[in-house]
């Protein structure tokens, strides 16, 4: 039983699973702002390139 308790209590100091999960949580926030970022440019992007083809293209 006490090496059950010893073994707890060693893993309740051990502060690099918080660590881990800090960094874990600012990665995903990340690949958050970076997807969301990419979208909204690829959609500006998108209308641009179909706005010139209107320009350069009219319909017959």
């Amino acid at each position: 039983m006490t090496r059950i308790h010893t073994l707890l209590c060693a893993f309740m100091r051990d502060e690099k699973g918080a660590a881990m999960i800090e960094y874990a949580v600012l990665i995903g926030l990340i690949t958050v702002a970076a997807v969301t970022l990419i979208s909204g440019v690829g959609g500006w992007v998108s209308d641009s390139w179909q706005n010139l083809s209107d320009a350069l293209l009219p319909e017959s």
